[in-house]
């Protein structure tokens, strides 16, 4: 089994207006220097809008929010377009932008194509396990009931975590697993690496706190721990 190294620490950006524009750019550094001080992997998921500039501006990975598998249609967005812009790689499925899960794979595949990470989320351990099989970067477990509710989901459902994990290594041995849902402490991300992931999505913990580098920095501080 692949032997996995250096917890990542992504940070998704929604469409908070703390991190829309200049300010996802203002961010975006903040968090690239809290990385290099903790010595921690960390990356961003700006709005798309955002990708282009944000990129410019740092080196830590960038990824988009989300990608379309369609062509000549209107309102969407092509893995090309983020690819494009600077994105290095991309969320799927997020429970706020859900897919049908051959559209999933069809993602997975595209997202590969062009050469971005594909970061694929599920709300249960089932669809987590069905998921790894398109053999996406990394699944991320994310309980949709507990997104924002600022009660992690690595200690409010452990189960599901282990769960996942468990499904998931008796299906592919090199995904990277990451989970998320209420997560914003240093002690919730430590939690959630001792199920058994190696990472974790944050977002409103961070991206709307007072002093989020004060954030992100205990959240760092506990994957080095772990490490």
């Amino acid at each position: 089994m692949r032997k996995f190294t250096d917890p990542l620490l992504l940070v998704n950006f929604k469409t908070y207006l703390e991190s829309t524009g200049k300010r996802a750019v203002e961010l975006s550094k903040k968090l690239e220097k809290v990385g290099e001080n903790e010595g921690v992997k960390v990356a961003v998921a700006p709005q798309f809008c955002d990708i282009r500039q944000v990129a410019a501006s740092v080196e830590i990975p960038v990824y988009a929010q989300h990608i379309d598998t369609v062509e000549a249609c209107t309102g969407y967005v092509l893995p090309e377009s983020v690819k494009t812009a600077g994105a290095d790689g991309t969320i799927i499925n997020h429970s706020e932008k859900p897919l049908l899960l051959r559209d999933i794979g069809r993602a997975v595949e595209r997202a590969r194509s062009v050469e971005l990470m594909s970061v694929v989320c599920a709300g249960t351990s089932k669809l987590a396990a069905a998921i790894s099989l398109s053999e996406p970067d990394m699944v991320a477990i994310e309980p949709p009931e507990l997104i924002g509710s600022g009660r992690a989901v690595s200690k409010e459902n452990p189960e599901i975590v282990k769960d996942s994990v468990r499904r998931i290594r008796a299906l592919n041995s090199k995904v990277r697993i990451l989970c998320g849902a209420g997560i914003s402490t240093g002690d919730d991300l430590y939690a959630a690496l001792c199920l058994g992931t190696q990472g974790v999505i944050v977002s409103s913990g961070v991206v709307k706190a007072a002093k989020p580098e004060i954030v992100a920095a205990d959240l760092c501080k506990a994957a080095r721990r772990f490490g």
